[in-house]
């Protein structure tokens, strides 16, 4: 029973459930489905953390709860200052996610989402949610002209994601340099989510007819080989060298605006599940076929 605002592990509760990564990648998860999603996804656990009206979750969460794993208690009051939101549920873990590779991702169909500077901890957690949802291998997260992309593993991302944080690995942080250069050796097809084809159209006129070519709609893209899709800034999108260090830009049609102020684009959230899932659609019926 802890009934000390200093206890150290009260103290590594708060610090991990703020969002501040300790130095063995430790992260907090908090409220009952995100702490059910990190003990069934076979991830160390260090210690479960439950308050005093918290305790009702325990029959929930038994069935995936490992006998070596510590349950720790404490009061409501002690655990509301260690929580991250405003109405805690009083249950909290802590748990170590996996450090996935580049490599880890490559399999003979591998989809790989990557995130260039997205700062919106709530549209991470989503496309890492809708990455999952529609069968990707994995995702990886990287810096922008300076910016780097909100903490997948971040509270706020975290709940964003459902739990998918928790499953779908993920590699955080990587240089794009170094990503482009794995995936070429990978053999990976790589496309650059650009703004729909309204917005691009004046670029296309200064192009070549090859390179106004390789500005395609998701359907124009065989999905069924190993792809990966770039997703940007919600406001700048992707730096300009990193798009023509691509295969292709893709975009995504939209109907025609009714009023004199349409919709500029998608948010990258919603870009990046409508591109996940027409991969997965073709994907799906190259399955069917071969059965």
């Amino acid at each position: 029973m802890i009934t000390s605002r200093e206890n150290r592990w009260l103290k590594r509760f708060r610090a991990a459930l703020s969002g501040e990564r300790s130095d063995d990648g430790i992260v907090g998860v908090e409220g009952v489905r995100l702490v059910e999603a990190a003990l069934g996804s076979g991830l160390p656990v260090e210690a479960l953390l439950v308050s005093e009206s918290g305790a009702r979750h325990l029959s929930r969460v038994a069935p995936v709860l490992a006998s070596a794993v510590p349950v720790l208690r404490t009061s409501d009051k002690l655990f509301a200052s260690a929580a991250d939101t405003q109405t805690p549920q009083g249950i909290a873990a802590l748990v170590r996610p996996r450090q996935a590779t580049i490599e880890n991702l490559m399999t003979e169909t591998a989809l790989l989402v990557v995130l260039v500077g997205v700062q919106d901890p709530g549209n991470v957690g989503t496309i890492v949610r809708a990455a999952e949802a529609f069968g990707a291998t994995g995702a990886a997260t990287c810096l922008a002209d300076g910016s780097g992309t909100a903490d997948p593993f971040g509270p706020k991302a975290l709940r964003a994601s459902a739990g998918s944080a928790l499953r779908l690995p993920i590699v955080h942080g990587i240089s794009p340099t170094i990503l482009l250069a794995q995936l070429r050796m990978f053999r990976v097809k790589v496309y650059a989510a650009v703004a729909a084809a309204v917005e691009v159209a004046e670029e296309s006129k200064n192009q070549t007819s090859d390179a106004a070519s390789s500005l395609l709609r998701p359907w124009d893209i065989d999905w069924k080989i190993p792809a990966a899709i770039l997703i940007g800034n919600e406001g700048s999108g992707l730096p300009a060298n990193l798009v023509r260090a691509t295969d292709a830009r893709v975009y995504i049609p939209q109907a025609a605006a009714t009023a004199r102020v349409g919709i500029e684009s998608l948010n990258a959230a919603m870009a990046a599940s409508v591109l996940l899932y027409e991969a997965m659609r073709q994907r799906n019926i190259a399955r069917q076929q071969h059965s």
